[in-house]
């Protein structure tokens, strides 16, 4: 039987092997434990490609950008500038930004573009389009398709959140590697780890837009509407609590054990709050919503389908 004591609290003087292997195995318990920087970035990522192929590669490239983070932090716990997260608390910040990230692609898929900020007109510039131009209705337009490289970037971002299994592999792993050579491995075998779990549950979420056998275009405008719509104000939610922490940064430690010792399933707090908000409620309502709409719409008006939409 697995010791989970092990790996959450090792012991010193364990070989370069041996420290790689914990942070795999810690990479796969925070991949597979619901955690507000994960599960809904590669739920919204995932839904909106609607193929089992396409939302295994979500959460592939999600994990890429996660584990470049990773890799950099652990080299930073080796060399102990690390210490930092120790003396300031930067979540608030850290959801602020991802929750931005999250908002603008959710826009993107849900209008087609991102959002247009007047600079020139702020500055008193000269406008580089017509006063007279108008935006395109949307039910004259395509839903766009998950842009699928801000998903790299939102990993890149999410990684700056620091929790129970960021601690173990920065202040307990990587200073016990022999060089700075090898302290980044620290980081990328934990974000191996994560990316694996992230692959399986990226395929999983994909398929939930599959349960009631629709068409082709059902599949995408379904997809689509709810990424879109689990991004847009997943994200503005994530900004709106990043900002009250980042003025109350205490109650970020707020939690109610649960008795379990695995990291993010050992209490409840904001973090599991910002899970079960953004994937199992604006997620699940998104979905509800956009099969409502199905029954009143021709979906191939919104979304012809494609290679993405074909599941292997």
């Amino acid at each position: 039987m697995i010791d989970l004591g092990y790996f959450l609290n090792p012991p010193a003087g364990l070989t370069v092997s041996t420290l790689l292997i914990i942070a795999f195995v810690l990479g796969l318990l925070h991949g597979a434990t619901p955690d507000e920087h994960t599960w809904p970035i590669t739920f919204s990522y995932s839904i909106g490609s609607y193929s089992t192929k396409a939302g295994m590669k979500a959460g592939f490239t999600f994990s890429a950008g996660f584990t470049a983070q990773r890799a950099l932090l652990t080299t930073l716990g080796f060399i102990g500038l690390a210490a930092i997260y120790m003396k300031y608390n930067l979540n608030g910040p850290v959801y602020i930004a991802v929750g931005i990230a999250m908002a603008l692609a959710g826009w993107y898929v849900l209008k087609g573009r991102y959002p247009h900020l007047p600079f020139d007109a702020w500055l008193h510039g000269r406008f580089h389009h017509h006063t007279s131009a108008t935006r395109t209705p949307i039910e004259e337009s395509h839903i766009q398709g998950v842009p699928l490289p801000m998903a790299a970037v939102h990993g890149l971002i999410a990684g700056f959140g620091f929790g129970a299994y960021a601690t173990i592999i920065t202040f307990v792993l990587a200073p016990e590697v022999p060089s700075i050579g090898w302290a980044p491995m620290v980081g990328v075998m934990f974000g191996l780890g994560t990316m694996v779990m992230q692959v399986v549950f990226g395929a999983v979420f994909a398929n939930f837009a599959r349960v009631k056998k629709l068409s082709e275009d059902d599949l995408c405008y379904l997809g689509r509407k709810t990424a879109g719509r689990t991004l847009y104000y997943g994200g503005a939610l994530f900004a709106a609590v990043g900002a009250f922490l980042a003025l109350f940064p205490s109650l970020s430690n707020l939690a109610v054990s649960t008795g379990n010792p695995i990291p993010n399933l050992d209490s409840i707090g904001i973090s599991t709050g910002l899970v079960l908000v953004v994937v199992g409620g604006i997620g699940v309502w998104s979905m509800i919503q956009g099969v409502r709409e199905l029954r009143v719409i021709d979906s191939g008006k919104y979304c012809h389908s494609g290679p993405q939409g074909t599941d292997s």
